[in-house]
């Protein structure tokens, strides 16, 4: 009589093709993460102004959180069989976190902080999505750092509803 042995689930060989194609998309939110890092480091540094300092010390504390999510997805890509990018693979497209003409032009970083959180959103979605069913340790990490980021779009939201109204 054969015994039947359990699913590996993800880790199968059977699944390569879906765990290729989920550590792609970790890859692509890696990189996401190390940019948006990049450009907070930058975002926190230049700004000038009274008014600026509520926004740097947020962007102060979400780099690290923006780096511990860099370091989960690094994580994940290796357990999932994958090798962490080097940074030879890099190519910035974070156009819009780029540091502002004006050191006081703190809208400027407020709107591109918004849009950074919501390509990530966007792309967390995703992996939620594809990995329904499919990995659940993935997708139970990623919906954790997708929590993280919409409480990040909502507060720079208001940042940036407080500072349209002045």
């Amino acid at each position: 009589m054969a015994v039947k042995s359990r699913s590996e689930g993800i880790l199968g060989k059977d699944q390569s093709d879906k765990r290729d194609h989920i550590v792609e998309m970790l890859s692509k939110a890696y990189w996401m993460e190390i940019e948006t890092v990049m450009s907070y480091i930058a975002n926190s540094v230049n700004p000038d102004g009274v008014r600026a300092r509520e926004i740097v010390e947020s962007l102060e504390e979400d780099i690290q959180e923006e780096l511990g999510h860099a370091r989960q997805f690094a994580e994940r890509i290796k357990e999932l069989y994958g090798v962490v990018p080097g940074s030879q693979e890099f190519t910035a497209e974070q156009s819009y976190l780029q540091p502002p003409d004006e050191q006081t032009d703190i809208v400027h970083v407020i709107r591109g902080v918004i849009e950074a959180e919501t390509g990530a959103i966007e792309h967390y979605t995703g992996i939620i999505e594809e990995t329904e069913g499919i990995d659940p340790v993935t997708q139970d990490m990623v919906i954790d750092i997708l929590h993280d980021e919409q409480g990040h779009r909502r507060l720079f939201e208001g940042y940036l509803r407080e500072f349209e109204k002045s």
